[in-house]
């Protein structure tokens, strides 16, 4: 299964000391920022093991990052073009000539309201920016309100993206991209459609949607590490939108196929159901225009999956859905350590003679928390209805418990298990089945491991799928 997780590690190479991340806790008001990186440099032994090739993890009791002695930026650029192809996940498309198509758009056209990035929780964002978004464009006192956006001309915006950053901070960690627009002025599409050997025009009317926004995941934006900058590419792809469709029932007035509510409205029904899935975003939200509007009842807002995006994302039946959960990778920002409210604690990845990787963490003030020591992983994709088993082998020299548990990034709650295990002196794997409830592409794994001043032994982290 293809795992979409390299633009993380393309965010995390244009940082020059790593990205600063933050835990969740059970409580809002103890978030924080300590969050320690990862060093490849001056290998640490473990007298437990061989220590070959330990990698110490920096944190921030023992160790302050270096300034950087330039400020770090990521600008963003967006395109905004019409596919003819099949693609569906793929991020690199042949683009097929619209002479292969048997739908062709001539003239659609959009007006971008405005453009918010999603992140991971941090003491500085407020509950507004987590549900919301932070507004990149437009700026801030800015006196452009939106921009026609035509796709069938390709439009491509640099210049009016210029002063977005996608890094302003070294404790920003961006998981989506929201692109928000309304119909444009003319509210139609413009296009042909093969009829009969013969292209016949038709319009298609987009009074359904009063507006839209799409939610990209990080993984769907191209980072050009060489120039510096990231690329969203939103296509709108033409077979996902109407292949499989019968055109040739269609009623014509002057030579024209007019679809609307009142012009074969049975078709514009099954357009308005794939129109914004066509973007192919991760998920996306509309706010639907209808006879509940003319009768003064508020528009209806609706949100979903785009399926063959959200498949790609999600781990596979048997599939691990942790990444780098055998520690064999470096530790980079797959893996995030945290201390906070009295917590202090050292970690390394040290080799057993068996050649398994291990992850040690030292705890040296338990604090008054079991979230005062985390070791956790965010961006763990979770499906409704789907069984998944977590799995990992612990130990320590100091018997006692721990608390594990799978959580929302932005709502604190449990979306998983929340759970207390004991922890003995030899290696025991621990097991735990569940069935979240809600779909979560950002869902956290986290190993509480405060309270306590013990040494901890971890390895073979796995959230697997079990069922379909």
């Amino acid at each position: 299964m293809m795992r979409f997780f390299l633009s993380i590690a393309a965010f995390a190479s244009l940082m020059l000391t790593g990205l600063s991340l933050v835990a969740c806790a059970d409580d809002k008001s103890v978030a924080g920022i300590e969050i320690g990186n990862p060093s490849l440099d001056n290998p640490i032994a473990d007298g437990d093991t061989t220590g070959q090739d330990s990698i110490p993890v920096i944190t921030p009791d023992d160790s302050i990052l270096p300034e950087p002695e330039e400020p770090v930026s990521l600008p963003l650029t967006a395109s905004f073009v019409v596919d003819y192809d099949k693609g569906t996940a793929a991020r690199a498309l042949t683009k097929a000539t619209s002479s292969d198509s048997a739908v062709i758009l001539d003239t659609f056209a959009l007006e971008l309201t405005n453009v918010r990035t999603y992140n991971s929780i941090y003491v500085s964002v407020t509950d507004t920016i987590l549900t919301r978004g932070l507004t990149v464009w437009p700026y801030e006192g800015s006196d452009v309100e939106t921009m026609p956006i035509s796709f069938t001309e390709q439009s491509f915006v640099e210049e009016d993206f210029s002063k977005i950053d996608l890094l302003p901070e070294s404790d920003f960690y961006l998981k989506e991209i929201g692109v928000s627009f309304k119909p444009h002025k003319a509210g139609k599409v413009y296009g042909r459609v093969l009829r009969d050997g013969k292209y016949v025009p038709f319009i298609f009317s987009l009074s359904h949607f009063q507006a839209l926004q799409l939610r990209y995941h990080y993984s769907q934006i191209e980072i050009d590490s060489a120039k510096n900058v990231a690329n969203l590419q939103v296509e709108f792809r033409v077979k996902k939108f109407a292949d499989g469709l019968d055109f040739s029932k269609a009623d014509l007035s002057d030579g024209v196929i007019l679809i609307d509510e009142k012009n074969n409205a049975a078709l514009w029904d099954s357009l308005n159901n794939r129109f914004i899935p066509s973007f192919q975003p991760l998920r996306y939200k509309y706010l639907e225009v209808g006879e509940a509007d003319t009768a003064g009842v508020e528009n209806v807002e609706r949100m979903d999956y785009v399926n063959d995006i959200w498949k790609n994302i999600a781990a596979g039946l048997g599939e691990n859905t942790l990444i780098n959960g055998n520690f064999k990778s470096p530790f980079t920002t797959d893996w995030i350590f945290k201390t906070q409210l009295g917590g202090k604690a050292d970690t390394a990845i040290v080799t057993e003679r068996s050649g398994d990787r291990i992850m040690k963490v030292n705890v040296t003030k338990g604090g008054n928390y079991s979230y005062s020591v985390q070791l956790m992983q965010e961006n763990v994709a979770l499906i409704a209805g789907v069984k998944y088993k977590c799995i990992f082998t612990i130990w320590s020299e100091v018997e006692g418990e721990i608390t594990v548990r799978i959580g929302s990034y932005s709502t604190y709650e449990a979306v998983g298990f929340s759970e207390h295990k004991e922890v003995a002196q030899t290696g025991q794997s621990i097991e735990i089945e569940f069935t979240p409830e809600v779909n979560d592409p950002f869902a956290r794994f986290e190993l509480n491991l405060g309270k306590t001043e013990r040494t901890l032994r971890i390895k073979e982290a796995q959230v697997l799928r079990l069922s379909k």
